[in-house]
C-alpha cells in the first residue's frame, strides 16, 4: 500500500471521536462559506485529513451563521514548515473568508508524521460574550 494511504487509514481510524459526538447534537449544514474554505484547504493543500468545523453554534450569533470556524489540517506540505507558517499559509488561503464575515478561525495545522503521534484535537472553550464575561 502507498505510504500516503496507508496514513489516510490510519488518521481516519484514529480520528477523535469527540468531534463526531459535538456535531452530531447541533445542527449540520454545509454552507457557503464552509464548503469554500473546505474547497481552499483541500485544493492548495492536498490534505491527507481535513476537517472545517463550525463552531458558530457555541457563539450568541443567529442560527445557521458561519462566522466561527476551527479547521484541522493534517498535510505533507507542512514538512519542515514552523507552526507560524502554516498558520499564515491557511490565513493567506482563506483571506476572503476572514475579511467576508468569518469572525474567528482556529487552526490546526500539523504534518502526517505529527497528526501520527498525536491525533487528538482539544475542544474550543466556552464562548465568554466578547467582554470575558
Amino acid at each position: 500500500m502507498h505510504r500516503a494511504s496507508l496514513i489516510r487509514v490510519i488518521l481516519r481510524k484514529n480520528y477523535n471521536t469527540f468531534y463526531r459526538r459535538e456535531m452530531s447534537s447541533c445542527d449540520i449544514s454545509n454552507g457557503p462559506v464552509e464548503s469554500s474554505i473546505r474547497g481552499k484547504l483541500e485544493a492548495a493543500l492536498r490534505p491527507l485529513h481535513c476537517d472545517v468545523i463550525n463552531e458558530s453554534y457555541m457563539h450568541n450569533v443567529p442560527k445557521n451563521a458561519e462566522t466561527h470556524f476551527k479547521v484541522v489540517v493534517v498535510s505533507e506540505k507542512f514538512d519542515k514548515l514552523p507552526l507560524i507558517k502554516r498558520h499564515r499559509m491557511i490565513n493567506q488561503l482563506l483571506q476572503e473568508e476572514l475579511q467576508g464575515g468569518v469572525h474567528a478561525l482556529s487552526i490546526v495545522a500539523k504534518t502526517p508524521e505529527q497528526w501520527e503521534t498525536s491525533n487528538t484535537v482539544a475542544a474550543s472553550p466556552a464562548c465568554r460574550g466578547g467582554f470575558g464575561k
